[in-house]
């Protein structure tokens, strides 16, 4: 998907095609909805009728006929009660349909999320496709649970009432449909105007509701920085944008609005002067009359109702047009049709074999250049570097969330391109740099390394990262709410429950970013300790400037623009001077 100001989706009709796809897996709720529309659509046009009978049978010349008033009055009230039930059961179905359709869209879009890969989210901002999850979908629940029925009711009203018109008055039918050309007319001319705005409103909302999650998320750092006036005012400009898109949209539909209600009434008016001069002149009845005035007037407000759920419409349309964008998305990482099996069991080595590598929001900058590296089975590697040097990208390629430009990745022998990124990921631990604790439960965040593990095993895990003792002391234990982002805990400790996470995925692969970076000295003794027993067995590759982790591993890797520049071990590369040794005189000042 482009970026929202990039392209500008479709804004026809038809895009409500996708709508129609999630709803007809409901065949049933359809059926009775649609049966419940044609009763009171029928039921309508019998009110007409009615009158037509009280007039012409009802009333003879001389006097009333009551037995005829009662049967037709009696006819009436069974309408009535038709009608209301018939509405009862269309709102029920109608409203059913909505939810459910919006809940399937809402899954449906969601899971296929989960299957894009990370550059899809450099590129489109999550918060924007939060709103299309929230407020597009909100558009659409009131398409189908709402707009639709009332579009499809006022259409078989209306035809059915043209139909009776006819059946009153061929001539006086036909001068009234000499003037639906001159509504259509507006419809096709206006339509495409409003087809545009009713989008920009769209945008315009998805904006504001970006901004809202942006600034929420990071509320301490605008306070901290005194910048809630701005923000405010960033916001108050996206709402008066917002308000600025829906007005012109609302001026635009009750211009065509007013337009056609003209048009269809003062055809009625010119219609039924003619049919006054046919009453007066014996050629058609007072009933007749009176059933035609009464019919065209309901004609004419379920056309005239037809030019106002239009833009609702063409706003769902819209709406169904930005989810689709979504859902036409395609992961540029994915299994490929028969994957290579990894090795059973596990060896953990890992070999980047002349990586080439550019991210797909920086083309113009090599975050790999002709990158070799082989870690065997077992090993500790630290690599370490400036900022920029490519670090972290050694762990985006091992992850498979990016394929690089040239070479291979390959886990255990097999590259990359070749295999499931499930399986690949599914020997890989991850102790990202930047900590990332869901708003749920202490046990929910800690058993994500591994879903099935029972209370035992995650106490473990929370031993060895020296997370239990502040986990027993939280209100509810395990089951205590963390807060968005975990908000409840302290750096430390959110630091240490990935590390409790990581711990209880016991993958072969332990991939650790800063991992100890967030720590107290005394903490970070204790879970270098429990870090060191993790690592043992197991292939790890160690991001850090901390003296403590960096003297621990096996190996020392030194990168610096996309390549190795050094390799050794600490005393090694202290001794000959480069950039290693640079490094520590500056970030390692402890060794001195």
């Amino acid at each position: 998907m482009a970026t929202s100001t990039d392209v500008v989706p479709s804004r026809r009709i038809g895009n409500l095609s996708m709508i129609w796809h999630h709803a007809r897996r409901y065949p049933a709720q359809i059926a009775a909805a649609g049966l419940a529309l044609l009763v009171t659509s029928v039921a309508t046009l019998g009110i007409p009728y009615s009158f037509n009978r009280v007039i012409d049978r009802g009333f003879i010349s001389g006097g009333a006929d009551p037995s005829a008033v009662s049967a037709t009055f009696h006819f009436m009230l069974v309408i009535v009660v038709v009608l209301a039930l018939g509405t009862a059961v269309r709102f029920y179905f109608v409203s059913w349909l909505g939810e459910r359709v919006v809940a399937d869209i809402r899954t449906s879009v969601q899971r296929h999320l989960m299957t894009l890969s990370p550059s899809f989210y450099e590129e489109n901002r999550p918060s924007e496709i939060a709103s299309r999850l929230t407020a597009d979908t909100a558009q659409i629940e009131t398409v189908v649970g709402s707009t639709v029925s009332i579009a499809l009711r006022n259409s078989v009203t209306g035809v059915g009432g043209l139909i009776y018109l006819f059946a009153i008055s061929p001539k006086l039918a036909g001068m009234l449909l000499l003037g639906i050309p001159l509504i259509i007319a507006p419809i096709a001319l206006l339509g495409k105007r409003v087809r545009s705005h009713s989008r920009t409103s769209q945008d315009r909302i998805a904006d504001v509701g970006s901004i809202v999650t942006e600034t929420l998320g990071a509320m301490k750092i605008v306070q901290a920085f005194g910048q809630e006036a701005r923000e405010s005012a960033r916001f108050g400009d996206a709402v008066e944008a917002t308000m600025a898109a829906a007005r012109r949209r609302i001026a635009l539909r009750a211009v065509m609005t007013a337009i056609v209600i003209g048009l269809i009434f003062g055809s009625i008016t010119l219609v039924l002067w003619e049919g006054a001069i046919d009453v007066a002149a014996g050629r058609l009845s007072g009933g007749s009359i009176a059933a035609f005035v009464l019919t065209g007037g309901i004609v004419a407000g379920a056309f005239g109702a037809l030019t106002e759920v239009y833009g609702d419409l063409l706003r769902g349309a819209g709406a169904a047009g930005r989810l689709s964008e979504l859902l036409q998305e395609r992961p540029t990482i994915a299994a490929p049709a028969q994957p290579v099996a990894l090795p059973q069991p596990p060896q953990g080595q890992i070999d980047f074999d002349h990586v080439e590598f550019r991210y797909p929001t920086r083309p113009d900058v090599a975050a790999l250049h002709d990158f070799s590296l082989t870690v065997s089975p077992g090993e500790t590697l630290a690599v370490v570097g400036p900022s920029g040097a490519g670090k972290s990208t050694l762990f985006q390629l091992i992850q498979h969330f990016y394929r690089p430009a040239a070479g291979r990745v390959m886990v255990d022998g097999v590259d990359l391109r070749d295999a499931d990124p499930a399986a690949v990921r599914a020997r890989i631990a991850m102790v990202p740099q930047e900590t990332v604790i869901f708003g749920t439960s202490a046990r929910d965040n800690l058993r994500y390394g591994r879903w099935d593990a029972d209370d035992a095993a995650i106490w473990a895990a929370a031993e060895a990262a020296n997370a239990a003792d502040f986990l027993r002391a939280l209100p509810d234990g395990l089951d205590t709410f963390l807060g968005e982002g975990g908000a409840r805990l302290s750096g430390g400790q959110r630091q240490r429950v990935a590390i409790a996470r990581a711990l209880l995925r016991d993958a072969p692969i332990l991939l650790l970013d800063e991992a100890t970076s967030a720590l107290d000295a005394e903490s970070e003794r204790l879970v270098q300790g429990a870090l060191e027993r993790l690592m043992a067995g197991r292939t790890t590759i160690v991001i850090a400037h901390r003296l403590a982790t960096v003297r621990a591993a096996q190996r020392i890797a030194v990168m610096d623009a996309g390549r190795i520049v050094e390799e050794g071990t600490h005393a090694a590369l202290i001794q000959q001077g480069g950039l290693y040794a640079r490094l520590a005189s500056l970030q390692f000042s402890e060794a001195a």
